[in-house]
């Protein structure tokens, strides 16, 4: 037959309660304090040069002193950022930028490129800006046969 001792059922009830205010406790109260410290970083890009597209002259053909062409251009920003134009210079140059010298006695000295007429200021991405320069040829005290139907070549520099 089964019998009830209360004395055991007691130490076993005490024993399971301070069991359990331990256990409890330390759950409630134990924890470690700590502190840290990290980096990071971000990279930025760079800017995409613009590209300067220009039309064929117009306006009638160049003599000494006398007639003015007019030439279009774009400047076209290829980046996928806003990037701003702040100037573009019109020279009589090779395509590299070198100077033009057509043959002895024709060179970029014979002509003069007027002021480009352009909005400088921020250029959507993607997006442009149109301008137009002028060329005409000076009127030198010196023979300039050697410029007689030349073609003329622009290099344009935009920043």
């Amino acid at each position: 037959m089964f019998t009830i001792n209360p004395r055991k059922n007691r130490t076993v009830l005490v024993a399971l309660t301070a069991i359990l205010v331990v256990i409890g406790g330390s759950l409630a109260y134990a924890y470690w304090t700590s502190s840290g410290s990290g980096v990071g970083s971000g990279t930025t890009g760079t800017s995409t040069d613009f590209t300067v597209a220009s039309t064929a002259a117009t306006g009638p053909l160049l003599k000494p002193g006398v007639g003015q062409q007019s030439i279009a251009f774009t400047v076209t920003n290829p980046s996928t950022a806003s990037q701003t134009l702040s100037l573009v210079t019109v020279t009589v140059a090779n395509s590299d930028g070198s100077p033009w010298i057509l043959v002895p006695g024709c060179s970029a000295a014979d002509y003069t490129v007027g002021t480009p007429a352009i909005t400088y200021g921020p250029i959507p991405a993607p997006g442009n800006a149109a301008g137009t320069v002028t060329l005409v040829m000076k009127n030198l005290p010196t023979n300039q046969d050697a410029c007689k139907g030349a073609t003329v070549p622009l290099y344009f520099a935009a920043s």
